[in-house]
């Protein structure tokens, strides 16, 4: 089998393919400290809930924006699965798309295998939102190529930075309001934060589509995309499948050449 590692700011998406299907799909909050033997253990516990066991692991691929995670689970999958990680970024993984971007170095592993994911799975061009510890929206072509996009401070992170930087305002859940108007504290927070990034995505999403001058099928995915399915009207596809997807793809790609 093969375990693809999707390594984010905030949470680890862990999924098992067996050559065929996806078997599991676990998620962990990102800890850079924790060893090769800890990610073991956890992820040996969890395997043995659904029937399977580490041996099963032949090969691993990860995609990483933390540097410091990266050491960690390369001795995971060396010591436990005695397979040589593929790691998306690195100069011999190879993507298999055009990037046209001024600085194609600077593209994020997470945003260019989500794209490979999406291009996968939806017909281009394509507008991918990845909600995250980042908000991104990012332009994949009829072809596949990334072609640029947006970077905004991710929901949570605004809340935090809401909460932190005013000593009155309380650390809160977010949750979509039962109106827009709020009658206090929590509810005023939880409407300007809410509909404040349900209106930043719809009226990105209309920029995007009136510069880029063509139709577009948009695609939303990450931790907390899932808030906004039913408030957004310019979202078309909620999936949280494309990293894996994306992974699954580069890994087919670099063992097939």
């Amino acid at each position: 089998m093969l375990l693809v590692i999707d390594i984010g700011n905030t949470n680890t998406v862990f999924a098992l393919h067996s050559g065929t299907d996806w078997v599991a799909r676990w998620r962990s909050s990102t800890d850079s400290r924790r060893t090769a033997d800890d990610y073991a253990v956890w992820l040996g516990a969890l395997m043995a809930m659904e029937g399977l066991q580490l041996s099963q692991i032949k090969a691993c691929i990860l995609s990483s924006v933390v540097p410091q995670a990266k050491f960690n689970f390369r001795n995971l999958s060396r010591r436990y699965f005695d397979a040589e990680p593929v790691f998306v970024g690195e100069p011999d993984t190879r993507l298999g798309i055009p990037i046209r971007i001024t600085r194609p170095e600077q593209v994020g592993a997470d945003r260019l295998v989500a794209a490979i994911g999406a291009h996968q799975l939806y017909p281009g061009p394509l507008l991918v939102i990845d909600s995250g510890t980042a908000t991104t929206f990012d332009v994949i072509g009829a072809d596949g190529g990334f072609e640029g996009g947006i970077i905004s401070p991710g929901i949570n992170l605004s809340m935090r930075a809401l909460h932190d930087a005013a000593a009155q305002l309380p650390r809160i859940a977010i949750e979509r309001p039962a109106q827009v108007i709020g009658q206090n504290t929590v509810e005023a927070m939880q409407s300007g934060v809410f509909w404040g990034y349900v209106n930043l995505i719809d009226g990105l999403v209309r920029q995007v589509k009136d510069e880029y001058k063509a139709e577009m099928t948009v695609v939303a995915t990450g931790g907390v995309a899932s808030l906004f399915e039913g408030a957004s009207d310019t979202i078309d596809h909620f999936d949280q499948s494309l990293m894996e997807v994306g992974l699954l793809e580069v890994y087919r790609r670099n063992m097939n050449d």
